[in-house]
């Protein structure tokens, strides 16, 4: 092999897996490293682009209900199952019609650009009060969820949609666990 030859080349290649390795870089940091979900900066954007295109498109909040609980009694690796699980459950329930984002702690979020193509409201609150199995045990989960219909806000805006859906999942903590209000 001349090493002249290819010489030249070494260079661009260096640049190349540099880029290469700034691009995973950069998407492991949109991503939560636990769940695997976009964080709320890299969701954002999307979001809004989403919505932009998506004039029938639905808004999700998600917070789970007594979470310290399940870290006080089984431990913190049972909550991270806990969220892991969640997680999954979202994005299941999305499944390529939308976005999912951990915004923090115990609350999580979705943007569905059209809803008749999920399983509905009631499914996703189905899935999401499911027991979670971790090390033998069944741990309860239950979650408030509140929606918003981006077509019954005046301007349809991802911070004016996300204050709708918490405004009805605060509604929903209000009439006891495990509801869902629209």
């Amino acid at each position: 092999m001349d090493l002249q030859a290819i010489a030249p080349a070494l260079p661009a290649l260096g640049w190349a897996v540099h880029g290469g390795l700034l691009s995973r870089r950069l998407a492991f940091a949109r991503r939560d490293p636990l769940t695997g979900l976009h964080t709320r900066a890299g969701w954002a954007a999307r979001a809004e682009r989403l919505i932009s295109r998506s004039p029938n498109a639905l808004a999700v909040l998600i917070d789970l209900d007594d979470f310290k609980a399940i870290n006080d009694t089984h431990g913190h690796t049972a909550g991270d199952a806990v969220l892991t699980a969640t997680a999954a459950r979202l994005t299941a329930w999305c499944a390529g019609h939308g976005i999912a984002v951990r915004l923090g702690g115990d609350e999580f979020a979705a943007i569905v650009t059209d809803p008749t193509t999920t399983p509905g409201l009631p499914a996703l609150r189905s899935a999401l009060n499911r027991p979670v199995l971790y090390a033998g045990h069944l741990l309860p989960v239950s979650a408030s969820v509140g929606a918003c219909h981006l077509a019954n806000l005046p301007v349809p805006t991802l911070t004016d949609a996300l204050s709708a859906a918490d405004a009805a999942m605060y509604a929903a903590k209000g009439h006891g666990r495990r509801n869902t209000e629209r």
